[in-house]
């Protein structure tokens, strides 16, 4: 009896995807569970698996199509009703050496790390994956290319000398360009591109956003970190960064502000009696905003070892939908790119986004005396239909405060 396979229901709020890639072709025999092919939504990306076994007797929506969750991708027909060519499709593929279905099973990747293998000229059937099932990660091919994480059973890896001349062969193309040349690339955005351009667009329609800015000395921080750095990661395993310090420093200004942790839902303010802050994680996909959950019950370490973990799984693409889902404050951090000041947008249907920037040895007057500090601009970007400039002002203050007294996290 045949099948249909369809987009899955993945969360509330995706209602659409991309078919990204099929894995199988039409007339190929699968398993139940077997991966069919990927799709690509505006957060994560998911495979959907062979709801029985059978023939894929047909593809309805190739690469590149926009579906919707319950569309039909195509049908699989089981091997009794397959009709006349299915033993022989059955029979050709069980008579295929067993190497020739090695190969499906060693590439289950993520989109990030196929991007890489081809960046790095790294064959992926010879790198071994340490995501879920044996998929192969971004990091995993990233070893390879390093010269690690190779597949034991796998031959030797291309010879240098093979790979030296393919890199060398760009530069002298480009060089030889002829003179004039003016080629463009067409390249269509991601389902994620497109929906972050769509979202920002939409932000700057609905919300009245105003962007005020402060600057904050890191000297206390930066000195605390110092003392204590090699004794927090040997105990946590993690760093000791600066993220976690502007997590704990954004809820103790949130209590005292609870307009910056609400929304607009109507006619009405929704206060927030919980601290659920996303992080801004970049990723060669695009910006996405994993969640803390209950921040505020978190410890520096647990916070820092979140924010590792985010990125690691952002660039991995393996976030879950639940790690995207809700949040009632954001904090992005341009100053890992090197940013000095920027006004950050707001992540609806937040009224509230802390932007960090990159931390500047600066002359500051101190009692009267100019002396050199590590400085810090900081910038909040606040819907003024709800939180007035005064708040928003005093609520940057704050975070000034408690950052430039990191003994205050503790006690506030």
């Amino acid at each position: 009896m045949p099948a249909n396979i369809v987009v899955p229901e993945v969360g509330e709020s995706i209602v659409d995807a991309r078919v990204a890639k099929w894995l199988r072709q039409e007339g190929e025999v699968v398993a139940v569970g077997d991966p069919l092919v990927e799709l690509e939504t505006d957060k994560i990306d998911l495979e959907v698996s062979a709801p029985q076994g059978g023939v894929l007797k047909r593809i309805d929506r190739k690469d590149g199509e926009d579906v919707k969750v319950g569309e039909v991708l195509g049908v699989i027909e089981d091997a009794s009703g397959a009709g006349a060519p299915a033993p022989a499709q059955t029979a050709s593929a069980s008579a295929k050496p067993p190497e020739d279905s090695k190969p499906i099973e060693k590439t289950r990747s993520t989109p990030t790390a196929r991007k890489a293998a081809e960046e790095h000229e790294v064959d992926l059937s010879r790198v071994r994956g340490s995501g879920d099932a044996g998929r192969v990660m971004r990091r995993d091919v990233e070893q390879a290319a390093s010269g690690g994480n190779a597949r034991s059973a796998a031959p030797a890896m291309p010879a240098p000398v093979e790979t030296h001349k393919a890199r060398s062969v760009a530069p002298v193309a480009e060089s030889r360009r002829p003179v004039g040349d003016r080629s463009e690339e067409r390249v269509r955005m991601s389902k994620r591109r497109a929906t972050i351009a769509r979202r920002l667009v939409e932000a700057q329609s609905t919300a009245a956003m105003l962007t005020t800015f402060n600057e904050v000395d890191m000297s206390a921080v930066m000195a605390l970190r110092e003392r204590h750095k090699q004794a927090f990661k040997e105990r946590h395993g993690v760093g000791l960064g600066i993220a976690s310090f502007f997590v704990k420093a954004s809820i103790g200004a949130l209590r005292a502000f609870p307009r910056i942790n609400a929304e607009i839902q109507g006619d009405e303010m929704v206060l927030k009696r919980y601290y659920d802050v996303g992080v801004a994680v970049g990723a060669s996909e695009g910006l996405v905003v994993p969640v803390l959950r209950d921040a505020d019950r978190l410890s520096f370490a647990e916070i820092e070892q979140h924010i590792r973990e985010f990125a690691r799984r952002a660039e991995d693409g393996t976030l879950s939908l639940g790690d995207l889902k809700g949040g009632t404050f954001t904090i992005t951090n341009g100053g890992v790119f090197g940013s000095l000041l920027s006004t950050p947008i707001l992540n609806p249907p937040q009224v509230g986004i802390l932007g960090l920037h990159a931390i500047q040895q600066r002359p500051i007057a101190i009692n009267g005396q100019v002396a050199i500090h590590p400085m810090m601009y900081v910038a909040l970007t606040y819907d003024h239909r709800i939180v007035d400039g005064a708040e928003a002002v005093q609520f940057l203050v704050r975070i000034k405060q408690l950052v430039e007294d990191p003994g205050a996290l503790l006690l506030d």
